[in-house]
């Protein structure tokens, strides 16, 4: 008797951990394993535990080679950039639209309407969900020439862009400088030894991949964000089930002042020296100029499909409006 009771208790005991499930997961950091893109995924991957799912993290330091893994069907989650996973939802993927955010508070406004229920139907397309968005940071301009400060001073300039980034492509070619192909692990060495003039990246790339060497004594960083950067869970639709796959945005969402918290300490740790600071009358300029784009990058031009999916930009552009109602966009006849 005493024996069976024994064995009755433990298979109580086992039974949650015989019903967790589990969900393998490629996870892009540029660091690898040791970078804090990996260890953001950790604590999350940690945190869904109690939550009936485990996580089989498999670190890549080639963005490509991550997703592709998963389209191969290697892993069940891809951890990689909203740039990235943007084939698997539009919507979700147009949160790094150009300018569209200008503000981590406007971030966080975004985010924590995402991580609703009410948003859940938005975070499924084509047979993928998403699972969890969170901050990377604010994408700068880090160029080698301080002068090149306004966006016509861009012109001729030499542009590391990502070739798989066709907003980006767009937006280089606006401003008349030049396209130099490029992906996430060749753009930051082509910055660095001078065949680019300007690359475009996070806070964090200033040390983690050395972009300082390429600022040299004559360049620096533009203060403004060009885009909010985040990475974003993307798992084959049904993977997890709706109420799984709502904690886990909610997790994700509870995580946003712990990456805020990262991001802030990054931006802090780069020399005051080397930022450059827009006065506010270029400001309004460049806002025009990245609303005039995201237009263009939601509409389609010459025939090319869109870019951006336009209830996101709807959505930007209320959050925006709330946060700054005098800006001219909050009147024009064209509103997103």
């Amino acid at each position: 008797m005493i024996r069976k009771s024994l064995a009755a208790l433990s298979l109580a005991v086992a039974a949650p951990l015989a019903s967790a499930q589990t969900v393998s997961m490629c996870v892009f950091d540029v660091i690898g394993a040791n970078g804090d893109v990996y260890n953001l995924v950790k604590d999350y991957a940690l945190e869904m535990k109690a939550h009936g799912v485990d996580f089989n993290l498999r670190p890549y330091t080639d963005e490509g080679v991550a997703v592709g893994d998963f389209n191969a069907g290697q892993c069940d989650a891809v951890a990689a950039t909203d740039i990235r996973t943007r084939p698997f939802n539009k919507f979700t993927g147009s949160v790094s639209a150009v300018g569209a955010i200008p503000t981590y508070d406007d971030l966080e406004t975004l985010l924590a309407t995402l991580a609703q229920p009410r948003a859940a139907s938005l975070m499924k397309s084509g047979g993928y969900e998403v699972l969890a968005i969170v901050p990377a940071g604010a994408g700068y301009l880090f160029v080698n020439d301080r002068s090149i400060n306004t966006a016509s001073k861009l012109a001729g300039k030499r542009m590391a862009t990502l070739d798989y980034q066709r907003d980006a492509i767009h937006m280089v070619n606006h401003v008349k400088a030049t396209v130099v192909p490029s992906d996430i692990t060749n753009f930051a060495g082509k910055f660095n030894n001078g065949s680019v003039d300007t690359a475009y990246a996070p806070a964090f790339a200033y040390e983690a991949l050395e972009l300082y060497k390429g600022i040299g004594d004559k360049g620096g960083i533009v203060d403004y964000p060009l885009a909010q950067l985040t990475i974003q869970i993307i798992a084959r639709e049904g993977v997890l089930d709706d109420d799984a796959a709502q904690k886990s945005r909610e997790v994700a969402w509870d995580m946003f002042p712990q990456a805020m918290n990262l991001i802030e300490s990054q931006e802090k740790a780069i020399p005051e020296k080397q930022w450059i600071r827009i006065p506010d009358q270029d400001i309004t300029g460049y806002q025009e100029m990245f609303r005039e784009n995201r237009l263009e990058m939601r509409d389609g031009v010459n025939g090319a499909p869109s870019v951006y999916d336009p209830r996101m930009m709807s959505l930007l552009s209320k959050i925006r409006c709330a946060s700054n109602p005098g800006a001219s966009e909050c009147t024009a006849d064209n509103r997103e």
